[in-house]
């Protein structure tokens, strides 16, 4: 069974740090793309980072570009998602997704699994 568990989240004020972790379970870690997206209130789930199965490769939204950093660990299976400078618009629920395609993915549609999600919220 495919499982993937967000944690990290909270509320913090503007210009503040979080960190989320996905612990991932039931596929070969170490084999899959990892992403995270986001969905706030009334608004389309969108795509914040994705990084590729070794960790050598990553690529951005530019909405979060020099403010998050995507790393991952194998050996823990589990990826992780550095939030600085954070601002009131970075306030959504936060998935954590999976993907057995090559590379980095940067489309919803190219990811297989997804956690229940964790919200975050940033206060000004």
């Amino acid at each position: 069974q495919v499982r993937l568990v967000e944690s990290g989240g909270g509320m913090v004020q503007a210009g503040g740090s979080l960190r989320l972790s996905c612990a991932a379970s039931g596929r070969t870690f170490s084999t899959l793309s990892m992403g995270w997206f986001r969905q706030a209130p009334g608004k389309e789930r969108e795509f914040v980072v994705g990084i590729n199965w070794t960790g050598s490769r990553s690529d951005y939204a530019d909405s979060v570009k020099g403010r998050f950093t995507i790393s991952r660990d194998n050996a823990k299976n589990t990826v992780y998602l550095q939030m600085n400078i954070l601002k009131p618009e970075d306030t959504a629920v936060y998935y954590c997704e999976d993907s057995n395609r090559f590379g980095v993915q940067a489309r919803i549609s190219s990811y297989d699994y997804w956690g229940q999600g964790i919200q975050v919220t940033v206060s000004s």
